[in-house]
């Protein structure tokens, strides 16, 4: 009896389990079924996606390989800057592109791959002027020392006030007229911009000089933000003309004072230079010099923002009260070049560079010639067509000098500025 019951109750359990058994089957085969379609997807987007961009892949090569010239930069027309050294660039959306104005902008297509493409191969166009400007930067630069003098406009040296000469100097009788200076001055080379320091320094009995103290420090720029000059026109060789409007409240009559500075370089020798000041009242009518200022430097090395004094090391001495150049080595018939820069019709550009050559015969007289020490001179003279010349010279050698001038128009505007070299004419011209 007890068996029988068992095995009816074996048999009862086997025939709930085959009868859920039954019922399962269909429901694992339907969820066996959807998980084999949801991996056959995933593994078709994956295989797209790697298909896509080794899609992408060689046509970046391509274009790398059979476009693109060598040493090229690529720029996007309408989208920013490409990062080729990033493997996953992503393109975004477009926004405008920033043109040079000294770039020459050459457009291709990736016709190879059959893709119209939106670079741009930018290709560098050389710039004379530019170059000029760099060399000039170079011969310009540096630490400039020596002494500088003002005199009056009859040429006679000023001396200097009382409250700067050394004790010693007055109880010995001695007159001093010069400043020793430097005058660090840094031209960028990549851009037009020009900055100098005139400091002058307070005399000293002996060697003191190496630790001399500073009197005055004038700060000039050129182009940039803290611009001053009004007109400047250079050359490569380190030469410059620079026009400065000096602010006069003792001017009641409205004449405008000038500064005409003119920075001459010995051909012979780079690391010589004189600058000659003119100080001159200029207005539709009337033009007289003022004062002129005089200083003649050595370059001592690097611009070093006048840290480093030549001291006893200077290489030239005061000069203001020292022989004045002869009328006779300079007056007479002489023939040369000069090259101009031109500011007619151009006043809005003040920086030019002194391109044209033009040969010339000058005739001087002693009309306006004021002669000064280290074979200098200074004119200021009124042509016959109402023209205003402001001339300076040096006269390197017997027979050969060096001059700068500028010309104003009658209306009193700076028409055009012009250095010169000129040799003596025979007496069968």
């Amino acid at each position: 009896m007890d068996r029988m019951v068992n095995w009816s109750i074996i048999r009862k359990y086997f025939t709930r389990v085959a009868f859920v058994s039954l019922l399962a089957a269909p429901l694992s085969l339907f969820l066996t079924f959807a998980l084999l379609i949801f991996y056959l997807s995933l593994s078709f987007s994956c295989f797209a996606e790697r298909r896509g961009e080794r899609e992408f892949e060689s046509v970046q090569m391509v274009v790398s390989a059979n476009v693109i010239p060598r040493n090229k930069t690529l720029i996007a027309h309408n989208f920013p800057l490409l990062n080729l050294r990033n493997p996953n660039f992503i393109l975004k959306s477009a926004s405008p592109s920033r043109r040079l104005p000294c770039k020459k902008l050459v457009s291709v297509s990736a016709s190879a791959v059959k893709v119209t493409s939106d670079f741009q191969v930018e290709e560098k166009i050389s710039d004379p002027i530019s170059s000029n400007w760099a060399e000039f930067a170079r011969n310009v630069s540096g630490e400039w020392d020596g002494h500088g003098a003002d005199f009056t406009k009859e040429g006679k040296p000023i001396e200097l006030p009382e409250s700067v000469v050394p004790e010693a100097f007055r109880e010995w009788e001695v007159q001093v007229f010069d400043w020793q200076t430097q005058c660090p001055t840094l031209a960028e080379s990549k851009e037009r911009v020009l900055s100098y320091k005139l400091i002058k320094l307070l005399p000293t009995v002996g060697c003191e000089a190496d630790a001399a103290t500073r009197y005055s420090v004038d700060e000039r720029n050129v182009g940039g933000p803290d611009n001053k000059v009004a007109a400047f026109a250079y050359h490569p060789s380190g030469c410059y003309v620079a026009m400065w409007p000096v602010e006069d409240d003792d001017d009641r009559d409205m004449h405008r004072l000038l500064e005409l500075e003119h920075c001459l370089v010995d051909p012979l020798n780079r690391e010589s230079r004189v600058r000659i000041i003119q100080v001159m009242r200029l207005d539709d009518t009337v033009s007289s010099l003022q004062n002129i200022r005089v200083f003649r430097e050595q370059w001592y090395g690097p611009f070093r923002n006048g840290e480093q004094l030549g001291g006893c090391a200077l290489r030239d001495s005061g000069f203001a009260s020292t022989d004045a150049l002869k009328d006779s080595q300079v007056l007479g018939t002489w023939n040369g070049s000069k090259t101009v820069a031109s500011f007619q019709g151009s006043q809005t550009n003040i920086l030019q560079e002194f391109v044209d050559e033009k040969a010339e015969r000058t005739v001087r007289d002693k009309h306006g010639l004021i002669l000064l020490p280290k074979q200098l001179w200074s004119s200021l003279t009124e042509r016959e067509n109402g023209e205003v010349c402001g001339e300076v010279g040096w006269l390197l050698d017997n027979g050969h000098t060096m001059t700068s001038r500028c010309v104003f128009s009658k209306d009193g505007k700076l028409k055009e500025i012009a250095i010169g070299h000129e040799t003596v004419a025979s007496e069968d011209e």
